[in-house]
């Protein structure tokens, strides 16, 4: 069979998916399970301002504020559920999520696994139809999840690298969340994951300077 240059291009990444959201939470939870016993969850996360602990808190915090905005029969489309939320810290994450720190990294990984499943769960039951809203964009469901995506991929580089852990996701699920999220953004042959990173403000690439200021697009394509 005759192979032209036109059938050996890649096709578009196609959708994210609740099946990738809870496949990276898995990678998560393994990878952060890896910190040997007595590691200290308060050292920095990364290039981020917050402790590791902190940035798994604001992670779970992210993932079930997101499924709480698809959950009411009619989504609110103009702020978010008013949960009552406060700063553990001055400059600290605004959340309303928190571990039990006394229970030990182990009940840490629970929150973060128990509002990531919620996430993942109503993402596979809400219809594409629905909408809800964020501040950079009204979102459907797939929105919601290539959202909780970001916050995921990205977050846990900023934690394994405060802990010294290796981070790698799936190459496939980075191209995919990029692709409905950041439209603005030319892939770098470097490859997804280092682009995600590039895009979010966590690295540089060849002929391309640290981003200072980011955002990505939530709203649904074609229907800005």
């Amino acid at each position: 069979m005759i192979t032209t240059d036109a059938a050996t291009e890649p096709g578009p990444p196609g959708p994210v998916t609740p099946d990738d959201l809870a496949l990276v939470l898995r990678l998560a939870a393994d990878t952060l399970r890896a910190a040997p016993a007595g590691t200290d969850w308060s050292r920095p996360a990364g290039g981020v301002d917050w402790d590791c602990w902190s940035t798994v808190e604001h992670l779970a915090d992210d993932l079930l504020a997101y499924a709480a905005q698809l959950g009411p029969d009619e989504p609110p489309r103009d702020r978010y559920v008013p949960f009552v939320a406060r700063r553990p810290f001055p400059g600290g994450p605004n959340n309303f999520v928190f571990a039990e720190r006394e229970d030990g990294p182990a009940a840490l990984l629970e929150v973060l696994a128990a509002s990531g499943g919620l996430m993942v769960s109503i993402a596979r039951t809400r219809g594409p139809e629905v909408r809800a809203f964020h501040p950079w964009g009204l979102a459907d469901p797939a929105g919601f999840v290539a959202m909780s995506l970001v916050e995921t991929l990205v977050h846990l580089h900023d934690v394994a690298e405060g802990l010294g852990l290796p981070w790698e996701p799936p190459a496939e699920v980075c191209a995919r969340t990029l692709a409905r999220l950041f439209p603005d953004v030319r892939p770098d042959p470097a490859g997804a994951w280092p682009t995600l990173l590039w895009a979010t403000g966590r690295r540089t690439l060849p002929g391309r300077p640290r981003r200072t200021g980011w955002r990505w697009y939530a709203d649904v394509p074609g229907m800005a």
